[in-house]
């Protein structure tokens, strides 16, 4: 695929840009009626399988953990979605964007993410009202 297909894509499909790949297992932790459809339409697609949610029994590739300021202690929340991954998978936490109810300031973000073991390594739009943070552990 040229690096023009890829960038329509990306525009077209915003999970492009979250780098999922065919056939990973992605968990999502804390859906609720105000998550973006068109982003876990978009991840579905991407990897060809349906969204497992926190009652999965297995561990995965990847978890989209979306998280808003009155959903408690997000470095509580990260440690536990760290229990769901494969080693080296990545956890998207997808936060609501500034002025968006439940926003969380991105110091608190960082701050979640290092009590928690994880290292932020990118940070972008992901949607109309949602921000990603791209948080990994280290490798065991």
């Amino acid at each position: 695929m040229s690096a023009t297909a890829d960038h329509a894509e990306e525009r077209t499909n915003p999970a492009a840009r979250l780098g999922f790949e065919p056939g990973q297992v992605v968990q999502e932790i804390g859906y609720d009626d105000d998550v973006d459809q068109d982003l876990r339409e978009g991840i579905e697609s991407t990897t060809g399988q349906e969204l497992v949610d926190e009652d999965y029994d297995d561990v995965a590739d990847a978890v989209v953990l979306w998280f808003r300021d009155e959903d408690g202690d997000l470095t509580d929340a990260l440690v536990d979605s760290i229990g769901f991954l494969e080693d080296g998978g990545i956890i998207w936490l997808l936060t609501p964007k500034t002025g968006r109810d439940g926003y969380i300031e991105p110091s608190d973000i960082n701050d979640a993410a290092q009590t928690a073991g994880l290292s932020q390594t990118k940070s972008i739009s992901v949607a109309k009202d949602w921000a990603g943070s791209r948080l990994v552990a280290p490798k065991r």
